[in-house]
């Protein structure tokens, strides 16, 4: 039963969608349909009462009232007010009050309630009920009902299209919010969508940044310093030829891990991807650096603690890069590398000896170089909540502070790049 209610529902539906597309012709087929239930009700008499002779003037004019719903959107309350004082002058001249008679001004106050407010609809509501039960009262037609019947009757007619179309505005009003709710949503998925692929692009670009930063800047050097021990020192030339194969192959394999990322296909997450970078990879790292020629001195103070996959990325990017910067800018071929475990942070210092050089000196009053190393640092570190601090040192030389925490929150920790 229920399946051929719900069948019975749709085919309604689909039909009410189609022949909605013509509302013109829905208003005239309704003004027709008004009009002959109008005409019904005006050869309706109780038994033994004649009906009124009015020379069909007013059956006229009850058709042309029919006509002025034809403006009900756009006029509502004048057709209330046209409809209403033809109704009531018919049943005045002794009509009897029947829904038949009533149809034109049942569908002139369903359409007030749909589309007034409640203020109105209450009002005319009222002024129109009261003045027909007042002229009902008086009417020839009704002469021989009882006043009970004469008033419950019309009251009950008069109510069944204000409570119907409340209904249909409480539905109106119903299907438009939970549109707006859906477009919101649909704007809100698409802001989200468009933030997320920009905090991808912003994440792959710092990647890209570091990977190729580092090895073209340490390949430059080795290819440099190898130059110019190719007369003197063979032996050692060749070594670090050796090296910048190393060097070039681990630039091509994390720029192919990281572009990997901008593949679109049907691998799992993760699959023939590299592992990230950590600080277990530091060794590897300074030793890419001594190779081409950079001293770096490493040293510790507390105890070791195991890092967060995104501190730990982090922490491995920001020495990276500072090294790098070491390497390109500054005149003293020495740096210094410090990690400082503390209960909830680890402090790490990159720094270098000799005066600061024009570069960095720039680098620490604008807070920006030339390329993007030092906002990449400080985007890094702020992401997992941490800070980061770069300028010359007043002994002479350049030095990068970064405090990271040792457990990052959740929600920080899953911003992470």
């Amino acid at each position: 039963m229920s399946s051929s209610l719900e069948r019975y529902t749709e085919r309604v539906e689909q039909y009410a969608s189609r022949f909605s597309r013509f509302p013109r012709f829905l208003d005239v087929t309704m003004v027709l349909a008004l009009i002959g239930c109008a005409f019904f009700g005006t050869q309706l008499s109780l038994p033994g009462v004649d009906r009124p002779d009015t020379g069909k003037s007013l059956e006229v004019m009850l058709g042309a009232s029919c006509f002025v719903l034809l403006k009900y959107r756009t006029h509502t309350r004048t057709v209330v007010v046209v409809v209403a004082g033809v109704t009531i002058a018919a049943i005045a001249r002794g009509y009897l009050l029947t829904p038949m008679l009533l149809a034109p001004l049942l569908a002139a106050m369903y359409w007030l309630a749909v589309l007034c407010d409640r203020r109105t609809v209450r009002l005319y509501a009222l002024v129109t009920t009261v003045a027909l039960l007042t002229v009902n009262l008086f009417s020839d037609g009704m002469r021989d009902l009882s006043p009970v019947l004469t008033v419950i009757g019309p009251v009950f007619w008069m109510a069944l299209p204000l409570v119907g179309g409340s209904l249909a505005r409480l539905r109106g009003d119903y299907l438009e919010a939970v549109k707006a709710r859906a477009e919101h949503a649909e704007r809100t998925r698409e802001e989200e969508a468009r933030l997320r692929v920009t905090e991808e692009r912003m994440r792959i670009a710092r990647e890209l940044h570091d990977v190729v930063a580092h090895h073209l800047a340490l390949a430059n050097a080795q290819a440099g310093t190898a130059a110019h021990l190719s007369r003197s020192n063979p032996e050692q030339s060749r070594k670090i030829l050796d090296d910048l194969t190393g060097t070039t192959s681990a630039a091509l394999r994390e720029l192919k891990a990281t572009l990997g990322l901008l593949r679109q296909d049907d691998r799992p997450k993760g699959e023939g991807l590299d592992p990230a970078p950590g600080l277990a990879r530091l060794p590897e790292l300074i030793d890419s650096y001594r190779s081409a020629g950079l001293e770096v001195v490493v040293h510790q103070q507390g105890v070791r603690r195991p890092l967060t996959p995104g501190v730990d990325l982090t922490a491995y990017r920001i020495v990276q890069e500072a090294l790098t910067n070491v390497a390109k800018h500054a005149p003293e071929r020495a740096a210094h590398v410090g990690f400082t475990y503390a209960d909830s942070r680890l402090l790490i210092t990159v720094s270098n000896d000799g005066p600061a050089t024009a570069t960095a000196t720039a680098t620490a009053v604008n807070g920006t170089s030339g390329g993007f190393g030092l906002l990449g640092m400080r985007e890094r570190a702020q992401s997992i909540g941490g800070d980061l601090c770069a300028g010359p040192r007043p002994e002479g030389g350049f030095e990068v502070t970064t405090a990271l925490p040792l457990q990052p929150s959740a929600a920080v920790e899953g911003e992470s790049p």
